[in-house]
């Protein structure tokens, strides 16, 4: 074989050689092609289809958009909205005429007959107190309608019940200041103080009375200053929460009533709401310690904020009944205004006139029943109208 073949098989092989090596390294640095199948769990999938959106983008020159897809945030809770003050009034009359049917038609009937004489008057007496009105109110309105017949001598029912009604609104007082949403402060929310015997429903009203405020488009804030019954302050929260009205309560059982009362007048500084709404825990009148404490909780409130208001919480079906305990509660925190429950349930109409004479305080509210929205503003005109329908 000459020199010169020899030289061209060895060439040819290191050119073999290289070839093959350069081959082999880069196939090596390759990674294999994963086949996609139905076993990928969700990131791959979602990997796969980020890939492919920035694939498009990167096709169309990045004008493609890229769909996100929103956060799911849960839904928040559905608050109840409270009936409209001026509603509830309706309601009133409609429940008032009827409970008091007997008493208004009672009346009528004895000033409508042909000969009034004592015996008769001494009966429209007694129909009065039935009521509830109080000896002195129904002396007066007894007094003033036997003037008033012996003058004008009409029996028409129409202008016996006009004259009736005149003399009624007398006795309720028309000209009392019946407000029930205190003046606004610039630097500080209003502060009402809630009050009552055990019984009377009281955590339940002041319940209803958020309704009434935050139906008046008010900020509230309740105090759960009844420390005592262990359900009343998840009673008072729950109904705040219906119409969004936050409570300051302790997590103590039995913790002082005056810090929480004092907390929740703080928080609601700090919160610039409207109002505060102070709950405490039912007390008889005659328990000396538990009045007391009342005191303490009112002037360690008033360290932080002046109270605007004393609500005291009374039953209708009491009757006189409910009159002691008025004024001891008057003398203890200064009363300033009556809530008036269970007023539907009862044709003692008449406990309106005697408390307010007995404690020279208006009633502000009245409960007509026991649904959330069963309490609203005390009108005397309509009250009287109610007594009287029928």
């Amino acid at each position: 074989m000459s020199d010169s073949l020899t030289l061209t098989i060895i060439i040819v092989a290191v050119v073999a050689v290289v070839a093959i090596g350069v081959i082999a390294f880069v196939t090596k640095g390759r990674k294999p092609k994963t086949p996609y199948t139905s076993e990928r769990d969700a990131d791959d999938v979602s990997a796969g289809q980020g890939a492919q959106s920035t694939a498009e983008e990167a096709t169309s020159g990045g004008d493609t958009a890229i769909a996100v897809e929103e956060p799911v945030f849960p839904a928040a809770p559905q608050l109840d909205v409270p009936e409209p003050v001026q509603g509830r009034l309706a309601r009133l009359r409609a429940r008032l005429t009827k409970s008091n049917n007997m008493f208004s038609k009672g009346l009528l009937a004895l000033l409508s007959q042909d000969t009034i004489d004592e015996d008769v008057w001494e009966e429209i007496e007694e129909n009065l107190l039935m009521a509830d009105l109080g000896t002195e109110p129904a002396l007066e309105l007894v007094d003033a309608l036997r003037e008033r017949v012996k003058i004008e001598g009409s029996k028409a029912p129409a202008r016996v019940k006009a004259m009736l009604r005149e003399e009624l609104l007398k006795l309720v007082d028309p000209t009392l200041d019946r407000s029930y949403l205190p003046e606004p402060h610039a630097d500080r929310p209003s502060i009402i103080m809630v009050v009552g015997v055990n019984g009377v429903g009281k955590t339940t009203t002041i319940g209803k009375m958020a309704r009434v405020l935050v139906a008046e488009d008010k900020d509230v804030l309740l105090g759960a200053a009844d420390t005592f019954r262990a359900a009343a302050a998840e009673q008072l929260a729950t109904w705040g929460d219906r119409v969004g009205v936050p409570t300051v309560r302790s997590d103590i059982d039995g913790a002082d009533p005056a810090s929480v009362a004092f907390e929740a007048v703080s928080a609601g500084i700090d919160q610039e709401v409207d109002i505060v709404m102070i709950d405490t825990a039912g007390r008889l009148q005659n328990k000396v310690g538990l009045m007391d404490e009342l005191g303490k909780i009112k002037r360690v409130v008033e360290k932080k904020a002046a109270i605007d208001e004393v609500l005291l919480v009374l039953d209708a079906t009491t009757g006189q009944n409910g009159l002691q305990q008025a004024k001891v509660f008057s003398e203890v925190v200064n009363v300033s205004g009556i809530v008036l429950t269970k007023l539907d349930g009862t044709a003692k109409g008449g406990i309106v006139v005697a408390i307010q004479r007995q404690l020279g305080v208006p009633v502000k509210l009245v409960g007509l029943g026991e649904g959330p929205d069963d309490l609203a503003p005390f009108n005397p005109e309509d009250f009287v109208d109610a007594l009287l329908e029928g």
